[in-house]
């Protein structure tokens, strides 16, 4: 509410009332901002789609690890598979700096064929670090003699 500390002596108030101004300023003001349209910048990115087929095989950086078993799978990492998907793999590992290692542990009664043609697809990729590993339970080293396969 406007108030005036004025004189009191009964002549006229010669000050305007501004309240309603005011107010009526701020319905207006208030109306402009609601219809101003809202200024929108577009930007067109192109959002990566998710792939319905995530890559089987993982590459560790550091080492990988190829399982032979005795029923003739080769594991990678765990996960079996074929000759073509391991040599795919092992191509990728030359891609890699520093090249990650490769361990080799066939299992104690995979086939010595199969062995071999792992081991040929692990020499004909290319890759130079590589190392067998899992041999001490193979071989009881005191005594010259064949270690339980199945029990260590």
């Amino acid at each position: 509410m406007a108030m005036s500390g004025g004189k009191d002596d009964g002549s006229p108030m010669m000050e305007m009332n501004t309240t309603p101004l005011i107010d009526v300023m701020l319905v207006l003001l208030i109306m402009f901002i609601i219809t101003i349209p809202v200024a929108t910048n577009s930007v067109d990115i192109d959002l990566p789609v998710p792939n319905p087929n995530p890559p089987e095989q993982e590459i560790d950086p550091i080492q990988n690890k190829v399982v032979l078993t005795p029923d003739d799978q080769i594991l990678w990492n765990g996960e079996t598979v074929n000759e073509g998907e391991l040599l795919r793999n092992l191509q990728l590992t030359l891609n890699i700096e520093p090249q990650p290692e490769l361990q080799f542990e066939p299992e104690a009664l995979a086939s010595y064929d199969k062995s071999i043609r792992v081991l040929n697809i692990i020499k004909g990729s290319g890759v130079t670090a590589f190392g067998f590993v899992g041999n001490e339970k193979y071989r009881s080293f005191g005594t010259g003699g064949p270690a339980n396969p199945i029990g260590g």
